[in-house]
């Protein structure tokens, strides 16, 4: 009888145990996780260097020269241009502070024209090839056909010459340390669109 009741009381407490540790195996932790310190870029991401590239080089093959203007930007360098039109002289050109750009991550880029003389202009309806369709739309169309988004596509305040890829993080993520994924780097486009 004893013997019996030890048994039952082993199985009892056995039985507890093993609640015990699937109820805080399985409930949700309610800490926050750690953040972790993840340096900020320091230059273009490959991907989006790569899809420039290609952009580039598409383009040329119609007669139309794409001119890069801005393509990662430091914080620091972002907060200067922040201050463009509000404490310094010149026109307001962002509304981003450093941290809140897709240029600070390197998943952004600007963009113009070149003429034949060399100017660099930001000229929508000029075209340059002379296939009557502005050169402008024709490369937004391949940046596009590559990935980027359009910043001339925004609600709001329009940046016609910019091109992001933001890989599906918000600047809230890049903030938190989040980084495009390795698998990402090497995805593949076609060149010829």
């Amino acid at each position: 009888m004893k013997l019996k009741r030890i048994g039952s009381i082993l199985f009892t407490l056995t039985l507890v145990l093993i609640f015990i540790l699937f109820y805080f195996d399985s409930k949700p932790s309610t800490e926050l996780p750690k953040k972790q310190s993840v340096s900020m870029p320091t230059e273009l991401n490959p991907v989006v260097k790569e899809r420039t590239e290609q952009l580039i080089q598409q383009a040329a093959k119609k007669g139309i020269v794409v001119v890069i203007t801005d393509s990662f930007r430091s914080a620091e360098d972002q907060d200067k241009l922040y201050e463009q039109g509000r404490t310094t002289d010149g026109n307001i050109v962002t509304n981003a502070k450093g941290g809140e750009s897709y240029h600070n991550y390197g998943l952004a880029i600007d963009f113009a024209l070149e003429t034949p003389s060399g100017d660099v202009v930001w000229d929508r309806e000029y075209d340059r090839n002379g296939n009557a369709k502005a050169d402008w739309a024709e490369v937004v169309k391949m940046a596009k056909a590559l990935g980027f988004e359009w910043g001339g596509d925004w609600k709001g305040f329009k940046d016609y010459p910019h091109l992001e890829m933001n890989f599906g993080l918000t600047i809230a993520d890049l903030q938190n340390g989040e980084r495009p994924a390795d698998s990402s780097l090497t995805a593949d486009l076609e060149t010829d669109q």
